[in-house]
């Protein structure tokens, strides 16, 4: 096929525009923190045994720091954008001991010695990962098949191991930092200020405003309205997590109408649904069995597809409950130490939060 026969790269949503600007700040002031760092390591050679988590952290710190410097010098409207985009808003410092401190530590056992693993597959027991490439129509796409012996398994973890606004790293070093075998960007719920966010059957926001995604305990899935119940409510009933991104793709394996024409949210940014673009879902096939499929996209290689064509990859791939998550420069899959898909911006761009499977589940 004629490369010319591909259709033009898709043009970059505001809300993709908003997260890059926020990236491009961040990255100078990491630089400048970068170069203090190494001169100092030079001359002081014990300080380049630091773990590499906690040279992320300073790192993280310079940038707050740079950030809030030129917020105040600045004013106005860059200011605002700073503060919204940019600054970090730490809620919970540690989210792993705040889940443990409610009794929602790991639960399932963790056994890597009996664990296999190849190039795209993973088993242990009765846990099973397949990881598959497809291409068609102009379009690349990637296919992770998973069953679980246990809902649990299924879990999620922030940047930094924080929960707050604008408090974001790459995928590959949150799955890193949590020991996960496999991997996708979550919702970004740290780029907005309203949804129900429960996360390892913790509850972290409580303020329904859209179309959510619930995970069962016991291995089901399902959509509901946010400002139909509350976070607590969700708790009761077994859910385990919560995704606050949309819209829902298929309900009773039927492509649920009018998707291609939804606004997520009425803030900036809402309109980066729309046309073809990289994709990110989940879906489920039966009781802890679910298919994660990330679309790659705005290249010539790959064309990425709107949220019908989106609906119709996970009805393909017999899901009967499918759910939109965050797109374009954060769609991402990682498997096995490795980013399986080709991320739109030329590489990983830093996100909120993951889902993960630990190795050894």
């Amino acid at each position: 096929m004629n490369k010319n026969d591909f259709p033009a790269p898709a043009t970059p949503s505001a809300d993709d525009l908003a997260r890059s600007f926020a990236a491009r700040q961040q990255a100078a002031t990491a630089q400048a923190t970068h170069a203090s760092s190494a001169s100092a390591e030079h001359n002081t050679p014990t300080q380049r045994t630091r773990p590499a988590k906690r040279r992320r952290k300073g790192l993280r710190n310079g940038i707050i720091a740079g950030a809030t410097a030129i917020t105040l010098a600045l004013g106005g409207t860059t200011a605002w954008a700073l503060n919204r985009y940019v600054i970090d808003h730490v809620e919970v410092t540690s989210a792993s001991s705040y889940e443990a401190a409610q009794g929602n530590a790991q639960t399932t056992s963790l056994n890597t010695d009996s664990a296999t693993i190849t190039s795209d597959t993973y088993t242990n027991g009765n846990t099973t990962i397949s990881v598959k490439q497809v291409q068609n129509n102009g379009v690349t796409y990637y296919v992770a098949d998973v069953q679980l012996s246990d809902a649990t398994a299924l879990r999620s973890a922030f940047a930094n191991d924080q929960f707050g606004a604008n408090i974001t790293d790459l995928v590959s070093s949150i799955a890193t930092d949590n020991n996960a075998v496999f991997a996708i960007n979550g919702d970004y719920y740290g780029f907005r200020s309203t949804g129900i966010v429960i996360r390892n059957g913790t509850i972290y926001r409580d303020s329904g405003a859209r179309q959510g995604l619930a995970i069962y305990k016991d291995g089901t899935m399902k959509v509901y309205d946010e400002t139909q119940t509350n976070a607590q409510t969700l708790v009761n009933e077994g859910v385990w997590q919560t995704l606050s991104f949309g819209p829902a793709l298929l309900q009773d394996g039927q492509v649920i109408s009018g998707i291609d024409n939804l606004e997520i949210d009425t803030n900036f940014g809402n309109h980066s649904i729309q046309g073809n673009q990289p994709r990110t879902a989940i879906g489920i096939i039966d009781d802890n069995h679910f298919v994660f499929v990330v679309v790659d996209g705005r290249s010539r290689t790959s064309s990425g597809v709107t949220m019908s064509g989106l609906a119709k990859i996970m009805q393909s791939l017999g899901a009967k409950t499918a759910y939109n998550l965050d797109g374009g420069g954060s769609s991402e899959m990682w498997f096995n130490g490795q980013v399986v898909n080709n991320p739109s911006n030329g590489g990983e761009r830093a996100t909120s939060d993951i889902i993960y499977i630990t190795k050894g589940a």
